[in-house]
Order: C-alpha cells, then structure tokens, then sequence
C-alpha cells in the first residue's frame, strides 16, 4: 500500500467504516498523548488530529516504535546516508546525535509495528511527520542538532517497514488527505477546498522545489 496523500486511487478504495465496523487506524503515540517521546513527553502532538478521537466511526490504536525498540527516554535517532528504505536494507544508518548506530533498536521497533499493525488489521496508519521512524513525508538528513538542519524527502524506519507490509500511511500534516478521509468518516462534514497535503505546502516547494511520489 501506498502513501495515501500520494494516491488517490488507493484513498478511494478504503472500505467505508461504521459505527459497528469502524476504520482500525493505527496512531503514532505521540499523538495520542502518550509521553513517548526521546524527553518523556508527547512533543505536544497530542491534539494533532482531534477529530480522529471523538468520532464513532474510528477506533484508535496508538503504539510508539521507538519507545518499543530503545526506551523512553532516548537519544534523538535520526537518519544517515538515506531514509528508513535504506536502513532497512543496509545502506543507511540511524544514528543517535553522538554517533552511536540505534539502526537495529529502529529496525526493532519498526517490526513491532508492523506486527502490531497487521494483528490488529489496520486500514491505514496516521503517523507523526519528521520522525526518523514515523515521518512519511520528511525527515531529517543526518542529525537534526546540525545547523542548519538538513532535510530529505522520504519516510522513517517504521513507515518504511509498514508500506512493505501493506499498511498505507499518512502524515498529521497532509490536511487535504486527512480532510477526505474525515468526510467519509463523518458524512456531511465538508473538506477546505483550499487543503493542502505536505508535499504540496509552500515550505516544501521552498525546500524541494516539486514532489516526490516514492512509495
């Protein structure tokens, strides 16, 4: 599967949830208020998609594959050489900010995701952007400390390990995907027309100057 906010074909032909049936949909735990984070907190990301909690027709199933594969707290793991892709197969590293190789904890922890993902039978997953293992969108090129920081096109460890299993993903960021699938989970909501998925934002055509359509 693929990332939702870069194909339509595949949003469209999510199944229609109910209250009785509703979308399985895994969460980055982050974003459900879950102190996960490399400092013990939720980065604040805890009302990122408020929507998704208080609506009847989703039932949220949060999990957090760093804290699964190194512990909470944690050095920050961000990506060297290439994105999670490459370090699942060994051509890029996730490194800690003082170099130390976190790349098996990251592998580890993305594949209590999955397995968590495919027990469950997720329909897609809402996963938090710029993470080194969540992010579907960006993330970080080489440690994010650097100044400047450094950017990539790509996705983390985790979201790398879900789309091989099939698990479609989105990002907190890609308001019009979100927005579309908010109006099939809740009929009669209307989408911003004007919504703009991640990709298509103005700091990423400042940043990358197009799109990238890698799945």
């Amino acid at each position: 599967m693929p990332r939702l906010a870069h194909s339509p074909d595949a949003l469209a032909a999510l199944r229609a949830p109910t209250a009785d049936d509703p979308w399985r949909v895994l969460l980055s735990g982050c974003m459900a208020g879950w102190g996960c984070g490399v400092d013990g907190t939720d980065y604040g990301m805890g009302d990122a998609v408020p929507w998704l909690a208080r609506t009847p027709t989703v039932r949220l199933l949060p999990f957090c594959p760093e804290d699964a594969g190194l512990g909470t707290p944690r050095p920050m793991p961000d990506l060297h050489g290439g994105d999670g892709f490459g370090v699942l197969d060994g051509t890029a590293r996730a490194l800690a900010p003082d170099g130390a190789d976190l790349s098996a904890a990251m592998i580890r922890g993305a594949e209590a995701m999955r397995d968590f993902a495919l027990l469950h039978r997720v329909d897609f997953a809402v996963l938090t952007d710029m993470s080194g293992a969540c992010g579907t969108q960006v993330i970080s090129l080489g440690c994010r400390f650097d100044t400047p920081r450094r950017y990539q096109q790509g996705v983390g460890v985790a979201a790398a390990m879900l789309l091989r299993a099939g698990v479609a993903v989105v990002a907190q960021r890609d308001h019009r995907t979100l927005a579309l699938l908010r109006a099939r989970a809740e009929p009669g909501f209307a989408p911003d027309p004007s919504a703009r998925d991640h990709h298509d934002s103005d700091w990423c055509r400042e940043h990358f100057g197009g799109t990238s359509s890698r799945d």
